[in-house]
């Protein structure tokens, strides 16, 4: 197969969809693999590396789309490169299509196969594309949080950990998915008080039994959700449904409740965002406040962290790009039954059930299609 990789356009991305290590594993299996002179510098790999592992590097992103059978991106697709899209191109890479309905519109008029890391399911209920951005973006909302915590950002003026003598920060978490856990573990190693709330009884228990007597846990309720908004320091809207888009579990008037300077980081944004008053920023001017809350609504947090994120993220992605290029996508769905659910687009439908209610449009199988 012809696989493509080019460079990231989203404002402040720096990750790219292949690394060298990749490329080779991909040449290894006797595919092609069709690079953008300049695709992964962001990442810190050169394009000498890229060649050395075999691909062929391309001076712009048109002669790669025009040229693959697939492309490995990392992000979806910007408006300027719908235009790329052709037939039966099978674009594997972030989609986030329920907070996109132009993307997926333009998925479907070019009848492109639309291959989104973030629904790919297991059977054991894992999401094993996701699963690392997860991690990155769950540590680092504690991170971004501290810092604009801090009175030169527009904070309150707040150290997470305090000194002695001092109350610490609070750290208010909803959802305790792999986001919410990881920027749990984070903050309570930073020294906060942590207060986490999902509606997963299992979920809080596991994080319970971990950190016992460092952390609060709570059921997810509108009433514990407006209590634990008024001694929140830093919120982190960590909520997922994969394909759908994140409910809006901070109202506008739970603002009202909250201290003023305190910051809400809703890693949900890509999905549409769990607070009503969120809105898409970027790492070049990431915070806004509404109502004397500051806001941190970044879409693609691990692009601020390129090196890490992509070795992370292509170490996950590989295995099932193997195995589509190996056989084709048809062939790979019924060879392994776990890749129906990353199928968002197909011959012009949309074949993810969330994606399809959230943008009001209608669903099919996509075992129907193949």
């Amino acid at each position: 197969m012809k696989i493509g990789c080019v460079r990231e356009i989203k404002n402040n991305e720096f990750r790219v969809g292949m690394t060298p290590a990749s490329v080779k594993a991909y040449g290894e299996a006797g595919h092609q693999i069709f690079v953008e002179r300049g695709a992964g510098v962001g990442s810190g790999f050169a394009d000498e590396e890229y060649a050395a592992a075999g691909a062929i590097l391309l001076d712009t992103a048109k002669e790669v789309w025009d040229c693959c059978e697939m492309m490995i991106k990392v992000k979806e697709p910007l408006e300027e490169e719908y235009g790329l899209f052709h037939e039966g191109l099978i674009l594997y890479t972030y989609l986030h299509l329920a907070a996109d309905r132009p993307l997926t519109e333009a998925l479907l008029s070019a009848r492109v196969k639309g291959v989104a890391y973030e629904t790919l399911v297991e059977a054991n209920r894992s999401i094993p594309l996701l699963t690392p951005m997860s991690q990155i973006a769950g540590r680092l909302s504690i991170q971004e949080g501290a810092k604009y915590l801090e009175k030169p950002f527009g904070g309150s003026g707040v150290l997470l950990s305090g000194v002695p003598g001092t109350p610490r920060a609070h750290v208010v978490i909803l959802g305790a998915g792999m986001v919410g856990a990881n920027a749990c573990k984070l903050a309570v190693g930073m020294g906060a008080r942590v207060t986490i709330l999902d509606i997963n009884l299992e979920r809080l228990a596991y994080l319970d039994d971990l950190l016992g007597t460092k952390i609060q846990t709570l059921y997810s309720t509108a009433e514990n959700i407006q209590e634990a908004l008024q001694d929140a320091d830093l919120v982190i809207g960590s909520v997922l449904i994969p394909g759908k888009a994140a409910p809006k579990l901070i109202k506008r008037e739970y603002l009202k409740l909250m201290k003023p300077g305190s910051l809400i980081v809703d890693v949900a944004i890509d999905q549409g965002g769990c607070c009503e008053t969120s809105h898409v920023t970027y790492h070049d001017d990431p915070i806004f406040q509404v109502d004397g809350i500051n806001h941190y609504c970044v879409g693609n947090m691990p692009g601020a962290v390129p090196r890490t994120s992509t070795m992370a993220l292509t170490n996950a992605t590989l295995r099932y790009g193997l195995m589509i290029a190996a056989a084709g996508l048809e062939q790979a769905l019924r060879d392994y039954p776990a890749l129906y659910s990353s199928i968002n687009t197909y011959a012009g439908a949309v074949t993810c059930k969330n994606v399809a209610d959230s943008l009001e449009l209608d669903y099919k199988d996509i075992r129907e299609l193949i």
